[in-house]
């Protein structure tokens, strides 16, 4: 038997699985999950981690679904930038109406699957969110204002909502810090990589913040919002989510943050900010680690 059918058929599995933007969806259950680990006092038991497994494939299933839609909007504006050239999409090897049908039994599988295993308020946030990220966000704001990762911010924010709200069943205000703290996350963390993809996104005509305000205004942006940042990391301390393990992760992780904003700003080259994006990704990963930590050992 010929080995090209076999070798065919993984290709196109991995075309569909890139779709789902894989590194980008580890980030999102990762959050998911603390919001679900902290909803619980004390060690989950085996039922509440079985009903945690399922909420997590839901959710993952559901923001695969969003990526994928994502790539089929933007497949125009993904091939005019090398970043994200590459993708199927991009490229033509996919066709619209079959990114399309995987986006469609993604979401559908999810939201069956958080329905029937979860709760039903998990599985109408999750599309919920689902909406606000594929069409609120990229179909109507991205190509609309320069304010898009601000307010779409807002759908990728609600990870960690999802996840209490699979394991207490309601949205606590401990899970709205949690939300906060992403959304003031998000746009520091995106503007450090559009400040040196910014002739990346001139040239797919999106109104990012560097092309319509200048590198300048951005970079103070990007301190601004570090800043603020800075703030809300201190309220599940404030609040007495956490203790002193989580307040000195957080006192920590913070001031890094504010200084590679500050030296943004302040001397401003396209390895500083790609470096500044980079610790962004770090510094909320290790954010909600620090949560998870003090959650079972303080």
């Amino acid at each position: 038997m010929s080995k090209e059918p076999v070798i065919a058929f993984a290709s196109v599995v991995r075309q569909f699985y890139a779709l789902t933007k894989p590194r980008v969806i580890q980030l999102i259950v990762f959050c998911a999950l603390i919001g679900m680990l902290l909803a619980i006092p004390g060690l989950p038991s085996w039922a509440e981690l079985r009903l945690a497994f399922f909420a997590c494939l839901g959710i993952w299933l559901v923001a695969g679904a969003a990526a994928a839609f994502n790539c089929i909007v933007e497949k125009g504006i993904d091939a005019s930038m090398k970043r994200t050239a590459w993708r199927a999409t991009a490229r033509g090897e996919l066709e619209d109406w079959q990114t399309l049908l995987f986006s469609a039994v993604l979401c559908s599988a999810g939201c069956l699957l958080l329905y029937c295993w979860v709760n039903p308020l998990t599985m109408w946030l999750t599309l919920a969110t689902f909406i606000g990220y594929a069409v609120v966000y990229t179909v109507i704001l991205k190509p609309l204002t320069p304010q898009n990762i601000v307010i779409g911010g807002a759908s990728g924010a609600m990870p960690p909502v999802l996840g209490w709200a699979a394991m207490a069943g309601e949205v606590g205000p401990e899970a709205l810090i949690l939300f906060l703290i992403i959304f003031l996350w998000t746009p520091p963390h995106f503007w450090a990589l559009a400040l040196y993809r910014v002739e990346d996104y001139r040239k797919s005509g999106l109104p990012m913040l560097p092309v319509t305000h200048g590198n300048q205004f951005t970079q103070l942006m990007v301190l601004l919002y570090t800043l603020i940042l800075f703030a809300a990391c201190l309220m599940p301390y404030i609040f007495g989510m956490s203790s002193w393990l989580y307040l000195t992760a957080a006192l920590l992780l913070n001031t890094v943050f504010c200084l590679y904003g500050f030296y943004l700003w302040r001397d401003y080259s396209d390895e500083l900010a790609r470096k500044t994006f980079r610790f962004s990704l770090l510094h909320l990963s290790l954010l909600f680690a620090a949560l998870m930590l003090d959650h079972y050992l303080c």
